[in-house]
């Protein structure tokens, strides 16, 4: 390239790391050039993004939407190509310009563009979990074959990351254990016996982060950590045995590194999203992020509790997916994001995503995963199974 600006595209640009991501990138103007920004619906907070950061392309999920946006776009006399569809999410995220792709797209939409970059060798920073839950194994030989850098995102991952070895070819025989924090959510001291009375609003009031109604639902039931056991599998190579979910409910530990000889090596910060964000961005170095300090003086304990498994049955299945035919861990995120829809529309309890979690692990066994379409079979055919499952909680 002729420019030494590195030009970032942002998978999900409207979402809270995509934001969090342009807060970012707009510290550094004289590092990095947005080069296509993506959204699902929102076509008035894209528009404004374009505005300010002046992206080659923007890409809406649906023509309907992408027309609107090209009117606006057209009216104020913007110079942004205007895209639509899955297949141009793949093409802002393979496009020879680009260096760094921030995947960032809620949910299993975002595993297709995120195979993209990694076959097309790009710096890819991970936000999105269900690539990896969904895709696993053959996401990580994407990622190898291309020739890209992978990068966690995942304030848990990152940490974790951050206090690995840098050799990578090490990590097994080298470390004991990794340990994932979890802040508990808002219902960490909750009586389970009335889980069933939780609404939307109380389950997306997260005490320490600010986060999108579904993954703020998914740290509600631990669902998040689960999915976290299942992506830190597959990004370190270590067994799940070795992997180990702790309560941590000041948020201030992001994750911890076991090592043979005993010792710990953990990664604290403030809980802002923008610490690994930047971390991810600026690697192997590091950079300004926007967040505040941590101030130890206003650090009065730092405390650790085991997971209850009656607030939170969810989290066992992690384990168990993966012990299970390669596909089950697809199968157990697609239930997942039928039953918190459900739950944020009102249609389903929220002790009942569990119910429905574990009742379409039953239901269906992965026969075949090992590609993309096979996948996306498998994810289909678990969101029809998830879907009556909840229309029979509603009986």
């Amino acid at each position: 390239m002729s420019s030494s600006l590195e030009n970032v595209t942002i998978l999900g640009s409207t979402g809270s790391i995509g934001k969090s991501t342009l807060d970012v990138l707009s510290r550094h103007p004289d590092r990095f050039r947005v080069f296509a920004l993506t959204a699902a619906t929102q076509v008035d907070l894209l528009l404004s993004q374009c505005q300010l950061h002046s992206p080659r392309f923007a890409v809406m999920s649906s023509p309907m939407h992408a027309r609107q946006l090209a009117d606006r776009v057209k009216d104020l006399g913007l110079s942004v190509q205007v895209l639509s569809g899955a297949h141009a999410l793949c093409e802002v995220s393979a496009d020879p310009e680009v260096d760094t792709v921030m995947a960032a797209i809620v949910g299993a939409a975002g595993l297709a563009p995120s195979l993209a970059a990694a076959r097309a060798g790009k710096k890819l920073l991970l936000a999105n979990k269900e690539a990896l839950v969904v895709g696993g194994e053959m996401f990580m030989h994407a990622v190898r074959e291309g020739g890209g850098t992978l990068l966690p995102i995942d304030s848990e991952h990152s940490a974790i990351f951050q206090s690995l070895p840098e050799d990578a070819s090490s990590w097994a025989r080298r470390v004991d254990k990794i340990v994932l924090t979890a802040s508990g959510g808002p219902f960490r001291q909750r009586d389970p016996a009335t889980l069933a009375e939780i609404t939307p609003e109380q389950a997306c009031a997260h005490p320490n982060w600010v986060m999108g109604r579904k993954i703020s639902v998914d740290s509600a039931t631990m669902m998040n950590k689960a999915l976290e056991v299942i992506e830190a599998h597959h990004l370190f190579g270590l067994e799940p045995m070795r992997i180990e979910v702790v309560i941590h409910p000041q948020s201030v530990i992001h994750s911890m590194v076991q090592y043979h000889d005993r010792s710990v090596v953990a990664q604290l910060g403030t809980p802002d999203m923008r610490v690994p964000i930047a971390y991810g961005l600026s690697w192997p170095e590091r950079m300004a992020s926007g967040a505040a300090a941590l101030d130890f003086s206003t650090l009065s304990a730092l405390t650790f509790e085991v997971p209850d498994e009656r607030r939170f049955p969810g989290l066992r299945l992690a384990w168990d997916a993966l012990a299970a035919p390669a596909g089950t861990t697809a199968v157990l995120n697609a239930a997942n994001e039928v039953a918190v829809e459900a739950f944020l529309s009102r249609r389903l309890r929220f002790d009942q995503i569990h119910v429905v979690n574990h009742a379409t692990l039953g239901a269906l066994s992965p026969s075949k995963s090992d590609d993309l379409d096979a996948l996306l079979a498998i994810d289909a055919e678990a969101r029809s199974i998830a879907a009556s499952c909840v229309a029979r909680c509603n009986v």
